[in-house]
């Protein structure tokens, strides 16, 4: 698909710098303010020109700011939320839903998720995998490859798409049983989650040779983010030794015929320190999202190498939770300069580390887009 239209300077630069070339600039990853006055200013819109107009809103901002690379396109999102947060009671498995109901059966204890795991997702995961055929596999990836061409038309050529979301692999089931009744059913039951484990690796090395026909076939960026919360402030949600035996090798399976044919990156929320050279060894080439202040060591993790001995790719973040809502415009440049001259040689874009939060001080937010068009226009030495 990259051959397949004219790139504009923002998007060239971010192909080179996903190859992994000698660039001296460097390029930006997409932001995603959720204050809609804030996303109608960028786009020198008028107030409520979002709330009317949000996807032609939305781009149009990240156009004018000079955004070279957008993987996870979520221009709607922003309307989910007020100038204060959530205004709207939330009511899923992670947000306190008062009663949880899966497949009818109420979810209230430990016991309750390991019977409907047995009585409803090993079932339809093995069934899955018993009617897999491999006639699945390129309607999949032409399903893939024109989502991705029809975004990338949207885009133009200013702005390059990059896949996000399309590689299966393992993950927690907080999702769709909440945290206390999951976790304690890690806990108790962990036979139980490794073989969850187990069955959705098995079914996610048959799909994701679809990923990987997607990516050969269409020509598509070879980066792929993904993303998947499993530490909070003080580190993995789950004893790291735990993951070990019951999901690294798991999840390693999942992805393996994926990592020798583009770059995985994989997404940080809270502290997973832990973590990072236990990805890295399954095929993780790089990290995204750091949140300095629960303990992610950048410079540390900068320093480290791939597999094969190569500097890690990066999408290195100015902090949302700290720097942008409660440091001034001289503490967003002084952490940009200091998150460019830690960072890779190669491989580096800059961004916010996550969404930007309502009420943030505008003039951070201008110093950050000013940062970003600075690092994009004149880099730095090599």
């Amino acid at each position: 698909m990259v051959d397949e239209i004219s790139l504009g300077e923002n998007a060239l630069l971010a192909l080179d710098t996903i190859y992994k070339k000698q660039t001296k600039k460097i390029p930006s990853w997409v932001i995603h303010p959720m204050e809609h006055s804030v996303i109608d200013y960028l786009a020198g819109e008028q107030p409520g020109a979002y709330v009317k107009f949000p996807r032609q809103t939305y781009l149009k901002m990240q156009k004018n700011i000079g955004t070279c690379m957008i993987d996870q396109y979520i221009p709607e999102n922003p309307l989910s939320i007020g100038t204060k947060g959530f205004e709207k009671k939330q009511d899923t498995p992670t947000t306190g839903a008062k009663e949880i109901v899966c497949d009818g059966m109420k979810i209230d204890s430990p016991e309750a998720v390991v019977e409907h795991m047995e009585k409803f997702i090993f079932p339809k995961i093995k069934h899955n995998i018993k009617t897999w055929s491999e006639d699945f596999i390129v309607p999949i990836a032409e399903k893939i490859i024109n989502n991705e061409k029809e975004i990338q038309t949207e885009f133009g050529p200013d702005i390059l798409k990059v896949p996000y979301g399309v590689a299966m692999f393992p993950g927690f089931g907080y999702g769709t049983y909440g945290y206390e009744n999951y976790f304690m059913a890690y806990a108790l039951y962990p036979d139980v989650i490794e073989k969850y484990f187990s069955l959705v690796a098995d079914y996610c090395q048959l799909y994701n040779n679809a990923v990987a026909l997607a990516y050969e076939k269409g020509n598509l960026a070879p980066l792929l983010r993904l993303d998947h919360d499993m530490a909070g402030e003080k580190g993995t949600l789950v004893n790291i030794k735990s993951l070990d035996k019951m999901w690294f090798p798991h999840f390693e399976r999942s992805i393996k015929v994926l990592v020798d044919k583009i770059t995985l990156i994989w997404h940080c929320d809270g502290n997973l320190m832990e973590m990072v050279p236990r990805l890295i060894e399954c095929g993780i080439k790089g990290f995204q999202g750091f949140q300095y202040e629960c303990g992610m060591d950048y410079e540390k993790i900068c320093k480290m190498k791939t597999k094969n001995g190569e500097d890690l790719f990066i999408i290195a973040g100015v902090s949302v939770t700290r720097t942008l809502p409660f440091g001034t415009p001289e503490d967003v440049k002084n952490e940009m300069k200091w998150l460019v001259e830690h960072g890779p040689k190669t491989g580096l874009f800059l961004g916010g580390s996550s969404s930007i939060p309502p009420q943030v001080p505008l003039k951070n937010i201008l110093a950050f887009v000013e940062g970003l068009q600075y690092y994009r226009k004149h880099g730095r030495t090599l």
